[in-house]
């Protein structure tokens, strides 16, 4: 047992620069943050001698092992030096990889350092990324062919999530709802399970707009960051979004991606209940 406080180091093994298990011990210590971790790094792993010398290093120590290695061999020397040195690890690659070789009937290449393809997936998130900015801030008329839509007031995030969904396979169109101007009509003859509200505590989207004057000269767009008025914009958006009878998202303290996964939940469960009935 580890005690409180104690600095917990990470080793990070690859064949290549390690920066897939990289990202994912990102995502580990962002679920501790209250536990200081110390990350190295065991780039362009090729031999065995090169696992003993990691092993080595962490034998004894608060560590935990994690590494992408292709090469079955160094996966199974890996595995047993650190039960020997009595080290936690984690094999990012060695499963996921047998797995989808049983599935698909197919070997992989077993090649370190290996670039996704430029498949179909890959042609599928740039043309949604270049929707994404085509369609920003309700420019274009794209609502029918966007798979999502989002609506909200300015700065309840639409910009940067659209560009995200579209990273992830999704066209997203945004509307910008401003008070005292009509959305586009066509909003209301879309889809409407692909139609998602967005939505902000008034006082933090005052920090924000205050925060945004600032940087665009201070005395412009006199009235934006007060909270009155973002009251009555964020009332007068609720009641489009009851119009459109669509879910409403509070992205108050909810990151990009947190915000994408739930948008994309709710659109995929509207559309399967439009399905059955």
């Amino acid at each position: 047992m580890n005690p409180s406080g104690e600095v917990v180091e990470l080793h990070i093994l690859s064949d290549s620069t390690g920066e897939t298990a990289a990202r994912l011990v990102a995502a580990l210590e962002a679920q501790f943050p209250e536990q200081p971790f110390e990350e190295v790094r065991h780039p362009q792993i090729q031999t065995i001698d090169d696992l003993q010398l990691a092993v080595s290093r962490a034998k004894g120590r608060p560590a935990v092992m994690v590494y992408t290695l292709v090469d079955r061999e160094l996966r199974e020397s890996m595995r047993t030096l650190c039960r020997s040195a009595r080290l936690h690890y984690a094999d990012l690659l060695g499963h996921p990889i047998e797995s989808i070789a049983k599935v698909s009937g197919m070997a992989a290449k077993m090649k370190p350092g290996a670039r996704p393809p430029l498949n179909s997936a890959y042609f599928k998130r740039m043309e949604a990324i270049e929707f994404a900015v085509k369609f920003d801030d309700g420019v274009g008329s794209g609502l029918h062919e966007a798979d999502i839509v989002l609506v909200g007031v300015s700065r309840t995030s639409k910009t940067p999530l659209s560009i995200y969904l579209g990273y992830l396979g999704y066209k997203a169109a945004n509307v910008p709802i401003v008070k005292g101007i009509k959305p586009p009509s066509e909003l209301h003859d879309v889809e409407a399970a692909k139609i998602v509200g967005l939505t902000i505590d008034a006082e933090k989207l005052g920090e924000i707009r205050t925060a945004r004057v600032k940087t665009m000269g201070g005395g412009q767009n006199k009235g934006y960051s007060e909270l009155l008025e973002i009251y009555e914009e964020l009332e007068e958006a609720a009641a489009l979004h009851r119009r459109l009878g669509c879910p409403v998202i509070d992205v108050t303290g909810l990151s990009i991606e947190e915000t994408a996964h739930r948008v994309i939940r709710l659109v995929d469960r509207r559309r399967q209940g439009a399905t059955v009935s």
